[in-house]
């Protein structure tokens, strides 16, 4: 049987670049990559095992025996083992058996590189490349910079692609199957992105993908790496941006993953008051090593440069900042200043994001991150942590409280829904209803909302209303957006078929006409993450539990007028001062609308008249439907 041959792709400076933690490249060098030497075809291993005693390739090829090919440990230090093997090409399963200098440990890892795996609960890496012909041009080089720019409509579908839907016999679609029914629904529903929950291989189904072992793999759930890269590309061929979820937080200590690597702690960190997340039972990355840094950089970059993606959603940022995070007192230790702050997670994230776009300018980080650190979406530049967005977990939390009170009791609790307007412009904040909501005993969207079957529907029309025309971004996990009444279950599709009921079907017209009026009228966007886009006409009727404002974009004339009325009650002759204008005011949108399963009440706004009200000169009436919300220009 053919041996190990000395051969490399790492050049000196690469070996630099890796030693200091800034080779952002390193799944070119790094992994299997089927090569042809001195006239031979074959595949080049390298791995990084510096407390390896030797690395050995194991597979079907040599009936997985560790002493048949053995990798050679490269002579500088790095810690890198490598060689080629001949004839050993695409779709051969492997292993690294690795002997440890520690203890005697001995592993059998999982290729941390590696471009596919086998389907769980298999663990096998896959030797893998292919060349995808991508068909997205347009969409790389002109139309990505308008969709994602921070001034532009950003509305966000979240899919976990385990669950949105089955086949007929409860199979997983594949991802050519969603690469023509998920793509339609996206485009039809009038979402600008689609967000994936976790697509990198992970071993665990309930986990949903928030414990990786396969880094640099799409789950092989689906099918192969380049099903979903037609499934990108043929959502950016409908000018639908991608955004991944991407967990440098925490990793599993699955026995073919990361965790104890080379019989030592060596993407972890040793100490277990900052390596071990005792919530999710999960192993921390050690984010002061240099190596571990350029690890997760290079496979930040992978994803943008290899899947054309195009937003990073950053999951649990939270855990990473702060040493205490979730530990009780004598659980951490201080950092060198005496406080909290974890400042190498802090440094990595900075270099991170400074990384992603110095590379791609184009794309978006978004950070999920739940505390009330300063600074999360400002440049690095200006002391910031360089994140293009951050989710705003205090108006969620804040929103589902409020609705879910009684109509009665919600006079005395407005300020639940007006304090984010405090803080709304600190960050450049999304606005999030996402799966996390759905879960565990939390209740689906629409059962959480009081009252009869009429008044639930009504609340949620009027909560995503009050979402799109509140300042920022929003996102919406799937099902919401057409009232799934139970709770999201990963291990089967959505309830489609409440879609023939007109109290559902209503919600998803409802979300397509949000959706069209956020993309058509520019004062919800233009300035969605400026204080210079809102403005309050009244936030103090408790007693009517009634708020109206105004959001601006850069021309007055496309100022957009809203009343909410959080109550069953008809709000009829309501007077409300409204700025300067000409002409009559038109109504936009009704979410009390017979089309959207509403009762039909027409919000009847009178002429203009000069009548001081709300500190303006002139005002107008209007009828506020029931628990409705009405948006006019």
């Amino acid at each position: 049987m053919p041996q190990v041959t000395v051969f490399s792709l790492f050049s000196e400076f690469d070996i630099d670049l890796f030693k200091s933690g800034k080779h952002f490249r390193l799944y070119e060098k790094l992994g299997s990559h089927p090569v042809e030497f001195e006239g031979v075809k074959g595949t080049y291993f390298a791995v990084w095992a510096p407390s390896a005693r030797s690395v050995s390739v194991i597979g079907n090829f040599n009936d997985w025996d560790d002493e048949k090919h053995m990798l050679n440990v490269r002579w500088d230090g790095s810690g890198i083992w490598e060689g080629f093997i001949p004839d050993i090409g695409v779709g051969e399963l492997y292993k690294y058996k690795i002997y440890s200098n520690n203890h005697g440990a001995v592993t059998e890892k999982a290729d941390p590189f590696a471009r596919y795996c086998e389907h769980p609960p298999k663990t096998a890496s896959i030797v893998w490349e292919q060349d995808y012909k991508w068909k997205d041009k347009k969409w790389m080089e002109s139309v990505r910079k308008k969709k994602n720019a921070l001034d532009a409509p950003f509305s966000v579908y979240e899919v976990h692609l385990g669950s949105w839907k089955r086949d007929k016999d409860g199979n997983f679609l594949t991802y050519g199957q969603m690469a023509k029914d998920l793509v339609a629904y996206v485009k039809e529903m009038g979402f600008t992105h689609i967000e994936f929950m976790p697509i990198m291989e992970y071993p665990y189904d309930p986990s949903w993908g928030y414990q990786l072992t396969g880094y640099f793999a799409p789950t092989s759930r689906f099918g192969d790496p380049e099903g979903f890269k037609f499934l990108v590309d043929q959502l950016h061929q409908a000018e639908i941006g991608v955004i991944l979820d991407w967990v440098p937080s925490h990793f599993p200590e699955d026995a073919h993953g990361l965790g104890f690597f080379d019989g030592s702690h060596l993407y972890e960190h040793p100490d277990r008051r900052r390596g071990y997340h005792p919530d999710w039972k999960s192993l921390i990355f050690n984010y002061g090593r240099n190596e571990v840094r350029a690890f997760l950089i290079s496979n930040a970059l992978f994803w943008l440069d290899h899947y054309h993606a195009d937003a990073l959603r950053v999951d649990a940022v939270a855990s990473m900042l702060y040493l205490d995070y979730s530990r009780e007192e004598g659980e951490w230790e201080p950092n060198m200043y005496g406080n909290n702050e974890n400042l190498e997670a802090l440094s990595f994230i900075r270099e991170f994001n400074e990384a992603v776009y110095g590379s791609f300018p184009d794309v978006q980080t978004i950070a999920e991150e739940s505390t009330a650190f300063s600074g999360v979406s400002k440049p690095v530049m200006y002391g910031g942590l360089g994140f293009g967005m951050k989710w705003m977990m205090g108006w969620m939390h804040d929103t589902l409280e409020y609705f879910k009170k009684e109509s009665i009791y919600r006079k005395h609790h407005q300020n639940d829904l007006t304090f984010s307007m405090t803080y709304a412009f600190t960050e450049n904040f999304m606005l999030p209803f996402s799966h996390d909501e759905v879960v565990y005993g939390k209740q689906s969207l629409v059962y959480r909302m009081p009252g009869d079957e009429w008044q639930r529907f009504a609340n949620l029309r009027l909560m995503f209303g009050y979402m799109f025309t509140h300042p920022g971004t929003n996102l919406i996990f799937m099902g919401g957006e057409f009232g799934q009444t139970s709770e999201w279950n990963f291990q089967k599709g959505l309830d489609w078929h409440l879609t023939q009921y007109k109290v559902h079907s209503g919600v998803q017209e409802l979300i397509k006409d949000l959706n069209k009026v956020y993309r058509d009228f520019p004062a919800l966007y233009q300035k969605q993450f400026s204080p210079d886009g809102f403005q309050w006409i009244d936030y103090g009727d408790h007693e009517n539990s009634v708020l109206t404002y105004i959001r601006r974009g850069h021309d007055t004339k496309d100022d957009i007028f809203i009343a909410c009325n959080f109550t069953p009650v008809l709000r009829e002759n309501y007077r409300v001062g409204i700025p300067k204008a000409s002409g009559k005011l038109k109504v936009i949108l009704n979410s009390d609308d017979e089309k959207y399963g509403g009762s039909g009440v027409q919000p009847n706004i009178s002429a203009i008249q000069k009548k001081v009200w709300h500190g303006r000169e002139q005002s107008i009436e209007m009828t506020i439907p029931p628990l409705g919300i009405v948006i006019f220009q």
